[in-house]
């Protein structure tokens, strides 16, 4: 607790008026990887509180839209239509196609994590488990060229994840933000240039 009272991105965030401090992996990756512009069409999955979808909706503008999806309730935030459910559930997959309207996002986004229990090999488990829907998100929806970018935590699972990125795209870059803590095994994977 101490340690997130007295995080500098968590103070940072508060100023700024972000939901998380969650806020400035975005932000750092965007500036290094060019992902977001405006106009685009943007999926967040796993988008509670909307740190990553504040974000991206003030990079689209009132041209642009992000779709987030989330298990947990999220309040509104300008430009992002949200749906609160299960992405892998069918009724709420038809929702989130329903409200793309028959278009394709230009990227997917996802902070997704799974509710930790403490027991490490179970945790990362669960948390490969909702990478790999959202990869398989990904290869359903998204745009030919379109990109992808999502929270992994560096164990069991996560080299054969990055093969199968690899599969589904042209380039995949690994990259830990500074808002990162240094001692998380999460690492962000940038894969652009779907390849259809």
């Amino acid at each position: 607790m101490q340690e997130h009272v007295n995080d500098p991105y968590v103070k940072q965030a508060q100023k700024d008026g972000y939901r998380s401090r969650a806020s400035y992996k975005l932000i750092e990756l965007n500036e290094k990887d060019r992902l977001i512009r405006p106009g685009m069409l943007v999926m967040d999955l796993g988008s509670a509180p909307g740190g990553w979808s504040q974000v991206a909706g003030k990079i689209v503008g009132d041209k642009g839209r992000v779709i987030a999806s989330d298990i947990l309730p999220m309040d509104p935030v300008r430009n992002v239509d949200f749906i609160q459910g299960d992405f892998t559930e069918e009724s709420v997959f038809n929702q989130i196609l329903d409200s793309l309207g028959g278009k394709q996002p230009d990227l997917i986004i996802s902070d997704i994590a799974p509710n930790i229990s403490g027991i490490d090999s179970a945790d990362q488990a669960s948390s490969m488990y909702l990478v790999e829907l959202a990869l398989d998100m990904a290869r359903k929806v998204l745009k030919p060229k379109g990109n992808f970018v999502a929270k992994v935590f560096q164990g069991s699972g996560s080299d054969a994840y990055l093969k199968e990125l690899r599969k589904s795209f042209e380039k995949v870059s690994i990259r830990k933000p500074a808002a990162s803590r240094s001692r998380s095994r999460e690492i962000y994977v940038v894969a652009k240039g779907f390849r259809g």
